[in-house]
């Protein structure tokens, strides 16, 4: 009975210890394949300014305009606050930008708002009514494409009505679908945060590297080792970042490449 009882109290403990080390766990399992480098490395602008000998702050390149969602305002697929403040930042310097995924348009209306007076925003979203003529590669994750569906079901946006919806042009399309020649090194910034199967993933890349000109940015959304939505994310950029110079942003789900030509 007692060794019943020890046994017993193993196990349990053995199963919390794994709760509790979770993160950890899963860290040591999918060990990211893209070079890791703190925010500051990626761009000057995010270097602090030295206000005093034991302070750091922003410098004015980085102060920007923002917004935060109420957790009550159940918009799904959003980036953290760090991450939108990274996109803001970049944005300002941004007069042609591509984003691949809408979704509520959160990202959208950011950039939107931070990016100069006459910069010009294009972002591809699938239409809802759209939805019931979707195909699944048999490759793709299951959740990753049960997430485009549900990602997938605005007409209208968070910018809509607002004085820099003429800012934006919203094409409702499949990505897959997208002719990335008229736009053959034209952006200055491509944000990719639209479908996460393999197919849609790889495609939106791809084109994506088409797309950006000289000195321009490419970030990636949701490179996350580990979590299931997010596999073929992680899969593709830990493919392409064998060819490609491209980063993990330290604490964010961001990976940043710059075209240098």
């Amino acid at each position: 009975m007692i060794k019943v009882l020890i046994s017993t109290l193993l196990i349990i403990n053995i199963f919390l210890i794994l709760i509790i080390k979770k993160k950890n766990i899963k860290n040591f399992i999918y060990k990211k394949k893209v070079k890791s480098i703190d925010l500051d490395k990626i761009n000057k602008i995010f270097l602090n300014s030295k206000i005093d000998k034991n302070l750091y702050g922003p410098k004015e390149d980085v102060i920007i305009k923002s917004f935060c969602i109420p957790s009550n305002n159940k918009i799904v697929g959003m980036t953290s606050n760090y991450e939108a403040w990274i996109i803001s930042s970049l944005s300002k310097n941004s007069k042609k930008i591509f984003e691949f995924g809408t979704c509520s348009g959160k990202t959208t209306y950011l950039m939107a708002l931070n990016s100069p007076e006459k910069a010009k925003i294009i972002s591809i979203t699938l239409k809802p009514d759209s939805l019931s003529v979707l195909e699944k590669n048999k490759l793709d994750n299951k959740i990753s494409y049960r997430n485009i569906v549900n990602e997938s079901i605005y007409k209208n946006f968070l910018f809509t009505g607002s004085k820099y919806e003429n800012k934006i042009e919203i094409i409702f399309q499949n990505s897959l679908d997208l002719d990335e020649i008229k736009y053959k090194n034209f952006f200055d910034l491509i944000f990719i945060d639209g479908g996460h199967t393999y197919s849609v993933v790889e495609s939106d890349t791809q084109k994506a590297f088409k797309m950006i000109n000289k000195n321009g940015i490419i970030l990636w959304h949701d490179y996350v080792p580990g979590k299931t939505s997010a596999r073929d994310v992680v899969k593709l950029l830990n493919q392409i970042s064998q060819k490609k110079t491209i980063f993990h942003i330290k604490d964010t789900s961001l990976c940043y490449f710059k075209n240098e030509g």
